[in-house]
């Protein structure tokens, strides 16, 4: 049974140094929720710890938001995002 996901953004870039990607948004996400990073070579489930819209932390970001979130694996480029 495949289960239903929606697109909420896309990775803009990733910050291997210190472990934070950086998302582009079409959709609205919030600090407590699942999100799945997906790409050729990734297939990631993170929980939302934190993100941060210019370097201020926010709890929830909305479509056209650009946020960047603490992530503990390596994300790439052009990955999509879900919301789980």
């Amino acid at each position: 049974m495949n289960e239903q996901k929606t697109e909420v953004g896309s990775v803009m870039t990733y910050y291997s140094n210190i472990g934070v990607a950086a998302l582009e948004l079409t959709g609205n996400i919030k600090v407590g929720g699942t999100i799945i990073i997906r790409g050729n070579t990734t297939d990631v489930e993170h929980v939302i710890e934190s993100m941060e819209i210019d370097r201020q932390p926010i709890q929830e970001a909305k479509s056209g938001d650009q946020i960047g979130i603490k992530v503990a694996t390596k994300i790439r480029k052009g990955d999509h995002v879900y919301k789980k």
